[in-house]
């Protein structure tokens, strides 16, 4: 069971997408809020009806109803959706309620300004690994945003993986660090299981071994305190098969490609953010 629960507060989100059936099935599986704590809203049917079948929790295609006597509203919509959602909501949200977007690359001042008045805005950057309960995710205090709004957000998110403070100046690294993350080591284990089928490994037996790598490696360097770095170079015999690998990787500056993509996913943020 997480350590934060949030009693009979009512949270509601604002889009019924699979960040939000995530953040949703991590709070009712670790008890932090109950099902009937919990409110959704989506202008699709099916997914309202899937949310009520599967976990319990109401629905709503209004969004101001849904917020009447909300204590948390996580605003789970698309970037290029939320301008006319926040309009909807303006001066309609309880003087009590924290705001908590989860919206990539919108700023806390923006939502701030076009909800109007000192509401209190907490964003956050998950990835998708919520789904499974294994994020990775930061959050950041708007300018009325108090402490204890913080540590109400990093209880929410504790219940699908583990949470860090940033300021929000950072929240471009961190997107472009752990947001877009997932998709760095599917792309590695893509190229893992290419090299896999020309050794003429059956796929089967090629995704077993190459998820259990990616997994046990992680857990190896969390378990050992160990850094990658030094991780690697327990592994790398001079003149042996992994060596031969990294030597083909360090002709091709493969690790400066891979700062330099980094880097790139983190301008763009910028650029979609407004800076």
């Amino acid at each position: 069971m997480a350590e934060t629960t949030l009693g009979d507060t009512r949270i509601v989100f604002v889009g019924a997408g699979n960040m939000a059936e995530a953040l949703v099935r991590g709070l009712v599986a670790a008890q932090v809020a109950p099902a009937s704590n919990i409110r959704v809203s989506d202008i699709r049917p099916e997914r309202l009806q899937h949310f009520a079948r599967q976990y319990g929790v109401a629905g709503t295609a209004d969004n101001v109803d849904l917020v009447r006597d909300a204590g948390v509203v996580v605003l789970a919509v698309k970037p290029q959706a939320l301008d006319p959602v926040l309009e909807t909501l303006r001066g309609r949200l309880p003087a009590e309620a924290v705001v908590v977007s989860i919206c990539a690359g919108v700023r806390t001042d923006r939502i701030e300004r076009l909800l109007g008045g000192e509401v209190r805005v907490v964003r956050v950057m998950p990835n998708t690994p919520a789904l499974v309960g294994a994020a990775a995710s930061a959050v950041c205090a708007g300018r009325h945003a108090a402490e204890s709004d913080l540590r109400m957000t990093e209880g929410l998110l504790a219940a699908v993986g583990c949470v860090v403070r940033v300021a929000e100046p950072q929240m471009d690294a961190v997107t472009a660090l752990s947001g877009s993350g997932p998709a760095y080591v599917c792309f590695l284990i893509e190229a893992m299981l290419e090299a896999a089928s020309q050794m003429d490994l059956e796929p089967d037996l090629a995704r077993q071994l190459a998820y259990a790598t990616v997994r046990g490696t992680a857990k190896l360097i969390e378990e050992t305190g160990l850094s990658a770095g030094e991780l690697r170079e327990r592994v790398t015999s001079k003149g042996g098969t992994t060596a031969a690998a990294l030597n083909v990787l360090g002709e091709s500056d493969a690790h400066g490609t891979w700062v330099k993509a980094i880097l790139a996913a983190r301008q763009r943020s910028k650029e979609l953010s407004g800076d």
